[in-house]
């Protein structure tokens, strides 16, 4: 994958939403600011640092008064609090912090997260505020509606929770919010396309398009499709996110705080740090990163010295690759929650879900060969001109997540980790079918541990699944953070997926 560097245009914020407090563009220069944008920057620049919320009523509990407790302790239940507030002394981290807190008056355990990368969670922000924010064919209403639909598919009742809120902030009708059932006709036209995009996004074709732009009472234009169409994938992608990354409800949400005192085991350590990694455990881990660092040199080495590989043999290495997903699911013991109403509400067909590209004895789509239909040549350049500004963020994005590194693996330094970024995301472009023909996929089977392709396929494909088990397991002497860039190069290559597959259908509508 090549970097193809353009421009990012800022544009002035007009709109309502997640961003709604927000008076400049997140991370412009404070010159963009208007009057009255909240906290002022110098005020903020005092702050030791932007942490979890502590309880600010303690004469109230004085007085035998019941407030809330938060139920998690700290943004995630995967990663130890220390690890991210410790990373988080970093000044761009804590400038991104408070830009975060300017826009939107809160710190979000996301962000806190995604705050362990900060030129990640930048362009990632940024992207954001336009699709929520800016100009756009939608009103900020239905996008945040759109936003609801696609997290409810993943049962991310984070995600539907926070946007139910915004939603009304927006302006929505209350009415809505009781099911899809009670949203417009056209909104609810979307569910077919939302779910077949979260689940099984190579059946999308030119006729689902069709039928969503033809002409009606209730028909879509293609400027708003293209809008719904980033919305949706990019929500579906985000509860990967969410799931992965074992993110907390927040304390004023429903499920982030109870009225009971918090019991002492719970406030004697966090959550992930119970597992840790010692004795021949410890032994065995470390052994594991020593192994995948010679593989790693191993694979370059061979790189340089240009051995030739026939087109045949690596499409053979591709099916292999792909025939071997089908065996990597989660455990079949992992007990299924019953969905709440809130969420349950938004979702029709809930039994409709991820199946394996290819299974043995089905007739399975003929593979998506990337060379025909490429980001940079075809996808970039349709949304840029339906809806312009976005493709610029979305290539920014995605450039961003799959060249970011810091060079370093473990408890190793100076390292050349693109071989390993590459097979993750050509991993999750394989179990989504996509193939790169100048891509040797024995490499994935050369970097990818099985406990890793097994958190890999989870996430991307049925995230709502993920255990902390499961994020325990692999990788067990690396970083919290470096596993954090695994689920963002996950993130974006499971949206990139996705919008290939959709766009690739709008383009044959349109030929």
């Amino acid at each position: 994958m090549q970097e193809h560097p353009r421009g990012v245009k800022a544009c002035p914020c007009n709109g309502t939403g997640l961003f709604h407090q927000a008076a400049a563009v997140p991370f412009e220069a404070p010159s963009q600011a208007g009057a009255g944008a909240g906290p002022s920057r110098r005020c903020l620049s005092r702050l030791p640092a932007l942490l979890p919320p502590r309880l600010p009523f303690p004469r109230l509990l004085d007085r035998g008064i019941k407030t809330p407790r938060q139920l998690g302790r700290g943004p995630s239940s995967f990663l130890p609090v220390e690890e991210i507030l410790q990373e988080g002394a970093e000044n761009a981290q804590r400038r991104i912090f408070i830009e975060a807190f300017v826009s939107t008056g809160r710190v979000d355990n996301i962000t806190m997260v995604m705050g362990l990368h900060p030129k990640y969670l930048s362009s990632f922000w940024r992207t954001q505020y336009l699709l929520l924010c800016m100009d756009g064919p939608l009103p900020h209403h239905k996008r945040h509606y759109i936003a609801i639909m696609a997290a409810a598919r993943h049962q991310c009742s984070y995600l539907v929770g926070l946007h139910m809120g915004e939603f009304l902030q927006a302006g929505g009708d209350p009415e809505w919010l009781q099911g899809l059932h009670c949203a417009p006709q056209k909104l609810r036209n979307l569910n077919e396309i939302n779910k077949i995009l979260a689940h099984r996004p190579w059946l999308i074709t030119k006729e689902h398009i069709e039928a969503l732009l033809k002409t009606g009472e209730n028909s879509w234009s293609l400027a708003e499709l293209i809008q719904a169409l980033v919305l949706l994938t990019h929500y579906h992608s985000l509860a990967s996110f969410v799931f992965g990354c074992g993110i907390n409800p927040e304390i004023d949400h429903e499920g982030g705080h109870a009225f009971q005192p918090p019991s002492p085991r719970s406030c004697d350590s966090s959550p992930a740090s119970e597992e840790g990694v010692s004795g021949s455990g410890g032994r065995d881990a470390m052994q594991e990163v020593e192994v995948l660092m010679e593989r790693m040199k191993l694979l370059q080495e061979c790189q340089l010295e240009e051995d030739e590989v026939t087109q045949e043999e690596m499409e053979t290495r591709f099916e292999l690759e792909k025939t071997e997903s089908l065996l990597v699911a989660p455990s079949v013991d992992i007990v299924e929650h019953s969905l709440p109403h809130n969420v349950l509400c938004f979702v029709e067909d809930p039994g409709f879900g991820y199946k394996d590209f290819t299974r043995r004895g089905e007739q399975a789509p003929p593979t998506f060969r990337a060379q025909d239909y490429t980001w940079e040549d075809h996808g970039y350049s349709l949304i840029n001109r339906l809806y312009p500004d976005v493709g610029q963020l979305l290539d920014e994005k995605f450039q961003v997540v799959y060249n970011l590194t810091y060079h370093t693996m473990a408890m190793h330094r100076g390292v050349d980790t693109s071989t390993l970024r590459r097979a993750i995301w050509n991993y999750v472009h394989c179990v989504f079918g996509i193939r790169y023909d100048d891509y040797d996929y024995g490499e994935v089977n050369q970097l990818l541990e099985r406990s890793l392709k097994v958190y890999i396929k989870t996430v991307a494909c049925y995230p709502e699944k993920t255990t902390r088990r499961m994020y325990t397991h692999f990788w067990r002497h690396f970083k919290h953070s470096e596993k954090v860039h695994v689920n963002l190069l996950l993130l974006e290559a499971r949206m990139q997926a996705a919008l290939l597959y959709a766009l690739r259908a709008i383009t044959r509508y349109m030929t």
